[in-house]
């Protein structure tokens, strides 16, 4: 097994520097939509916060209907965020080879029963939103656009999100720009963003306690968030993990069956604003380097690649590949998940499968999203990554895939 000295992340976070820790005004929410382009963005407490909000503010518009669609191949927080709103969760199979939901298989999945359809931006890429929106309008229901992973991609030069009836961007660790947890939450519709903000105010306390939480987690961050500091803060839990045969917790889908809600303070939303005008410098130097790289991961036979579609114009937090057979994806992991060169898997299984959700996620045949959880594989797009760095993985996969 290679190994690097120093730990990378498995993805490209926006380091904080210390004088963002300085106070300053509570204006990320406003910097952000301005920088975005979009309505006003509702800041709450993580993307999962933002969308059980959402949730919550549909069901009370639509109280008769009570499912929830989602792509069997997703973060597993969506699942508890359906649960705990008091809504039914609905799978949806992907596309063969693809992450986005199988078109045949969402119709299926729809009827007057169905409350919101929430189409995933996985890993940065922009999802086919459209046909989401065909399926909404036959049967009435909302579009919810799952953009944790896409803070700053586009469709047709607008930001995500705007597409659906609402759409939700996660400030998580690691994240594009990370106030450790934090969420926003985005409506074009002027009437339905106050109900969004009256649900909010109604359901989402000030909990100071969670607050401290997280400006000391927030601080623990920006002093570990960079090679020096990885191998303390991610690698050591990672090979423990891994070493104890939990893959899971490796990857942290191991999660809270409650999700917490909080108000942000004033201190973590400074520190948000004084990051954010450096986000588009960073999204354009990420997104530079993904193409380089791009490049020479398709000089490798067998891989497939996941790459913007005409019109759009994602982020690239990391680079998402699927490997011919799961075989052969497990032998490249074998060399690399370890090494220290920030590659990883992004969700180890389909929703159905993680034995923890077994109340959550009804029991549904998903072959596509099992497929693709089998063979995907991330490369982390840090700009800590060096070009001698991913050729070691560049010749790694090519010995895994012989």
């Amino acid at each position: 097994m290679i190994h690097r000295r120093q730990e990378l992340p498995p993805t490209a976070g926006l380091p904080l520097r210390w004088r963002d820790l300085q106070p300053g005004a509570p204006t990320l929410a406003d910097d952000i939509a301005a920088l975005l382009g979009t309505p006003p963005l509702q800041l709450e407490c993580s993307g999962t916060a933002s969308l059980l909000v959402a949730l919550t503010t549909l069901r009370e518009q639509q109280p008769l209907r009570r499912r929830v669609v989602v792509p069997a191949y997703t973060c597993p927080l969506v699942a508890i965020a359906v649960h705990q709103a008091g809504l039914e969760l609905q799978l949806c199979d992907l596309r063969a080879g693809h992450f986005d939901m199988d078109p045949v298989a969402l119709r299926v999945a729809c009827d007057e029963r169905t409350l919101a359809i929430i189409p995933t931006h996985l890993a940065g890429r922009v999802a086919d939103v459209d046909d989401a929106l065909d399926v909404a309008r036959r049967v009435g229901a909302y579009v919810i656009e799952d953009a944790a992973q896409a803070l700053g991609a586009r469709r047709d030069g607008v930001s995500v999100g705007m597409a659906g009836d609402i759409g939700f961007f996660s400030l998580a660790a690691g994240k594009g720009l990370s106030i450790y947890e934090g969420g926003l939450l985005l409506a074009r519709d002027p009437v339905l963003r106050a109900h969004l903000a009256e649900t909010s105010a109604r359901i989402v306390p000030r909990r100071i306690g969670w607050e401290w939480r997280r400006s000391i987690e927030l601080l623990g961050y920006a002093a570990l968030y960079r090679p020096r500091g990885l191998g303390l803060a991610y690698g050591g839990p990672l090979r423990r993990a891994l070493h104890r045969g939990d893959p899971v917790a490796a990857v942290g889908d191991d999660f809270a069956l409650s999700i917490p809600l909080h108000r942000v303070g004033r201190w973590r939303q400074g520190v948000g604003a004084h990051a954010a005008p450096r986000l588009p410098t960073f999204l354009k130097q990420t997104r530079d380097q993904a193409q380089r790289r791009l490049s020479r991961l398709r000089r490798i036979d067998g891989l497939e690649l996941f790459d913007d579609r005409a019109g759009t114009q994602g982020t690239w937090p990391f680079l998402l590949l699927l490997l011919p057979d799961q075989a052969r994806r497990d032998r490249a992991l074998d060399q690399l998940w370890q090494s220290g060169f920030g590659v990883s898997r992004l969700f180890i299984h389909a929703l159905p499968d993680y034995a923890y959700l077994a109340d959550r996620v009804p029991q549904q045949d998903v072959p596509h999203a099992r497929d693709f959880a089998a063979r995907s594989l991330s490369i982390s797009n840090s700009p800590w990554l060096t070009d001698e760095d991913f050729e070691v993985i560049c010749r790694s996969l090519e010995i895994a895939l012989n």
